[in-house]
């Protein structure tokens, strides 16, 4: 994935203005494409195996077959471009591996005592990206399901295999992550593993570190990160508090 640290601010987007049926000739979204998506730097990160070789949306073949397998239903504008789901987002260009949806799959991994809730920790990663702490996920390769993806990324950004347990489906849809624009955008598999038991984690492949915090809520996690001296990437925390509620309906 990109190697640069921070996705450039887009542009506020009044809500009224969001959706792509309101008019608004004078929108200028950013272009956030880093150099490794830009048409010099393409060919690098398409060997590299995470981005597609289309420069702009015009050069990608099999718009249909990625419009009907969508998580999330898109359209297109006039130029046959993708338009996020969500509305404009003030960011326009690609800072993420293909355009129009990027699949994406994230393991909760909460291990303890799961119906006490001052024992429940959660299993979190420290991204290399921003260094924020993160759910261990990343993108469904080509050809990959969901969950396989989920069983991958965790083994390989934690060394914790759970290939042998049948998770719980918490979320499927769009993540409002910093790398979104309008015309590409994230949408995930969240899943749930439950352990009963706290194993050994370690940071590889894209992480700089793996760690367990406390998870009985979201206040808990909070002084924990504040602890190890990080934050939360904020994309996730709409996913954590979704492992949260499935504990608190139980």
């Amino acid at each position: 994935m990109p190697k640069n640290k921070l996705t450039p601010a887009g542009i506020p987007v009044p809500e009224d203005l969001r959706p792509w049926s309101t008019s608004w000739p004078s929108y200028t979204p950013v272009d956030i494409t880093p150099p490794e998506l830009t048409r010099k730097g393409l060919p690098a990160s398409v060997a590299e195996g995470w981005a597609e070789p289309a420069v702009t949306p015009e050069d990608v073949r099999d718009w249909p077959a990625r419009a009907a397998m969508a998580l999330v239903p898109f359209t297109f504008d006039a130029y046959r471009w993708p338009l996020n789901p969500t509305g404009r987002t003030g960011k326009t260009g690609r800072n993420l591996g293909k355009w129009g949806e990027n699949c994406a799959a994230d393991p909760i991994v909460v291990a303890g005592d799961l119906d006490r809730d001052r024992e429940r920790w959660v299993l979190l990663i420290q991204r290399s990206d921003t260094g924020q702490w993160a759910i261990p996920g990343g993108m469904v390769d080509p050809g990959e399901t969901a969950p396989a993806a989920l069983v991958r990324e965790l083994r390989e950004e934690t060394g914790v295999d759970l290939a042998g347990h049948t998770p719980t489906i918490l979320f499927t849809g769009y993540v409002d992550d910093p790398r979104n624009s309008d015309h590409a955008w994230i949408c995930t598999t969240a899943a749930l593993y439950e352990l009963e038991h706290i194993v050994l984690a370690t940071g590889a492949d894209d992480a700089l570190a793996a760690a367990w915090f406390p998870f009985t809520d979201l206040g808990a996690l909070a002084d924990g990160l504040d602890k190890a001296g990080g934050r939360l990437y904020g994309a996730h925390l709409p996913l954590l508090t979704a492992a949260l509620h499935h504990f608190d309906q139980a």
